[in-house]
């Protein structure tokens, strides 16, 4: 979290202020900390070890399934599938961080997205919206070529209601978030099967427009589109990294050598161009002959990381959120709205799912009766991989985008080396286990047994992957 202090809420309420927020109009007494560079050891220290961590684990296992695959995990090919397919999890993986981060779960995403999901598609293809006997005919409106705007428009919002409902539930009722979202899991997987006339048959097809959502035929940036976007991403990277410096000299913190920051905006822009030049714009679509350029669903990805990490760090919802977690009686003894709180991170939540089942349905271009199974094991896998404690108060939304680039690159390496279905699922139930049991010693101060862990994981895992292979 950053020091500013901000002055209105995501409902637009400014009456409450944070415990520990400082005021921009309060200066703070310079420090002799703050008149001295700091050594580059000192700088090095301040970096984020979890994240460094996860990028070194996402270049490790990249590397380990090229030379296994015999160079086809590598490919433009295989790395914008594998960006294009990851999409879905990671959006709900960003707001599951805050669901966990407060010392709650969410195990009914899976389920509302496929609810959300066949809801959407039947908006489409019907020109309705109907639960139970309750239908509301759209009439002329379900021809028009707009009409997926208005099925975007009424899953998120949908999405939404029902995060608000689960919500006031956990927070307001005090009923545990465990109980609450189990029992939408059961609720919103049998709502598929009430949802309409069709009683669960698969809608198709769907939308045009609606079906760049997926990032099929068309639903990608081309090349020149996405040098610009490339540029904009270099561009951010280097305003942020000038903010963050300015924000540290304006409190006297201690700032990182020049040189440093330099560094570290270098390697982000290489990062995001060779993504461009030598991912996107280097798959040449087998339907067009035409470079690919960045699929629709990594934009929206991208966007959605950038509005939830401001949300989570910038935002004072996110500073309660982060307070809560950490010390629950402390926050609502400090004035914080600890129910509206965590209401809100559930509807936060509610849209992220309403999202994601769009990219889902349109990737298909059809919305089908099992969509979103499993889901919501891979989104809270992704998270916990990424770093977010269940003890509460620490996770990162980059972190968790990670997790779920590991979770995919793991699925994606093992179905290029033939590894059967159950041992795909071992190895990513071992992984995650690892990952809690890493997380849970390191903040014990036991290094030496989170190694060993490591490295009981990683043999296991291994040792599923070999005898696997078909």
């Amino acid at each position: 979290m950053t020091d500013d202090a901000t002055t209105d809420e995501p409902d637009g309420s400014s009456s409450e202020q944070p415990p520990s927020a400082v005021s921009p109009t309060e200066t703070a007494a310079p420090s002799a900390m703050a008149t001295t560079a700091p050594s580059w050891r000192a700088s090095l220290a301040e970096v984020d070890t979890r994240l460094f961590g996860m990028i070194t684990a996402v270049i490790v296992i990249w590397v380990a399934f090229n030379i296994l695959s015999g160079g086809d995990f590598l490919t433009s090919r295989n790395l914008w599938n594998l960006s294009v397919q990851s999409t879905s999890i990671a959006i709900m993986a960003t707001g599951m961080v805050l669901i966990i981060v407060s010392r709650n779960i969410d195990l009914s995403v899976g389920a509302l997205l496929g609810f959300l999901g066949y809801s959407m598609a039947l908006v489409q293809t019907d020109g309705v919206i109907a639960f139970f006997n309750v239908k509301i005919d759209l009439g002329g409106i379900g021809d028009s070529s707009w009409i997926w705007v208005i099925a975007l428009a009424f899953g998120i919002s949908l999405g939404a209601l029902v995060g608000a409902i689960q919500g006031f539930i956990i927070a307001y009722g005090g009923v545990p978030a465990f109980i609450v979202t189990l029992g939408g899991f059961l609720v919103w997987r049998g709502m598929i099967f009430r949802t309409g006339d069709k009683q669960g048959q698969t809608l198709a097809p769907l939308n045009k427009t609606f079906r760049l959502f997926g990032g099929g035929q068309d639903g990608s940036l081309g090349e020149w589109k996405s040098w610009v976007f490339g540029a904009i991403g270099c561009g951010l990277i280097v305003v942020a990294l000038w903010l963050a410096r300015r924000r540290r000299q304006r409190y006297d913190l201690r700032v990182r050598p020049l040189w440093m920051d330099v560094a570290f905006g270098v390697i982000g822009c290489g990062v995001v161009l060779a993504g461009v030049g030598l991912v996107a714009n280097n798959y040449i679509s087998p339907i067009t002959g035409d470079p690919t350029g960045i699929a629709y669903p990594v934009v929206i990805l991208i966007i959605a990381t950038l509005v939830m990490s401001y949300l989570a760090r910038q935002r004072r919802f996110g500073r309660y959120v982060y307070a809560y977690g950490g010390n629950p009686e402390a926050a609502e003894l400090g004035g914080i709205n600890t129910r509206r709180t965590v209401m809100l991170t559930f509807v936060l939540m509610g849209v992220l799912v309403g999202l994601s089942a769009a990219i889902q349905t349109a990737r298909l271009n059809a919305a089908v009766t099992n969509l979103g199974v499993q889901n919501e094991l891979d989104v809270i896998a992704a998270a916990v991989i990424g770093g977010t404690s269940f003890a509460g108060g620490i996770g990162t939304i980059a972190g968790a985008v990670l997790g779920a680039v590991i979770m995919q690159s793991l699925r994606s390496g093992m179905v290029l080396l033939n590894i059967d279905s159950p041992s795909q699922d071992i190895v990513v139930g071992v992984v995650l286990v690892t990952a809690v049991a890493i997380d849970s010693t390191l903040r014990l101060g036991r290094k030496r047994v989170a190694l060993a862990a490591l490295a009981i994981g990683l043999i296991i895992a291994a040792t599923v992957i070999q005898t696997g292979r078909a």
